[in-house]
């Protein structure tokens, strides 16, 4: 009879310390739990920069040869690239200090997305009260609506391209941040 109680004993104990060890292996329980180490920005990242960087030059250079929709798509690749190297490097960006030059650069660039971006904002406000002003003449004034709609279509394109190019400003100042891993 006490061999079974025995058995019984060691089995629940057995049982009791599984399920302690159970609940102390899971995610959150330890007390003494620490974040994953960092790990360093490395050559994935220099040819992650250096791949937003010619897009970003590309951007600029088909935006100049009125090839919006291309220079756009390429704007917002390298965008999505310099937010991967914010996301896994923005550490070390943070940590090295920018030279007088730098921060200059930096201002000369948030004052130039600032400019494009009210620019833009503003044409295509104009171009909106074109197009609605445009419909409104649509059957009793024909020619004055073909000439708004004209308007309302070149100060659309007029407000994409400064929009583009107020993204391409500011991907010139991440393209300078991140600088120090195109070393």
């Amino acid at each position: 009879m006490s061999q079974p109680r025995f058995l019984t004993m060691v089995f629940s104990l057995l049982l009791v310390f599984s399920l302690v060890g159970a609940a102390l292996a899971q995610p959150g329980t330890t007390p003494s739990q620490s974040p994953p180490p960092r790990v360093p920005c490395g050559p994935d990242h220099q040819i992650l920069y250096k791949r937003a960087v010619t897009l970003l030059d590309n951007a600029e250079k088909k935006l100049n040869a009125r090839f919006t929709a291309e220079a756009k798509s390429m704007a917002k690749e390298a965008k999505s690239l310099f937010a991967i190297l914010q996301k896994e490097c923005g550490q070390d960006q943070k940590e090295r200090l920018l030279t007088p030059k730098e921060e200059q650069q930096e201002a000369i660039n948030q004052k130039l997305t600032a400019d494009q971006q009210a620019q833009a904002d503003r044409l295509a406000k104009s171009a909106e009260d074109k197009f609605k002003k445009a419909t409104l003449l649509e059957t009793t004034q024909p020619e004055m609506y073909t000439k708004l709609m004209r308007e309302a279509k070149a100060e659309n394109e007029q407000a994409e391209n400064r929009s583009i190019k107020a993204m391409i400003y500011a991907l010139r100042t991440d393209q300078m941040l991140f600088s120090f891993l195109a070393k």
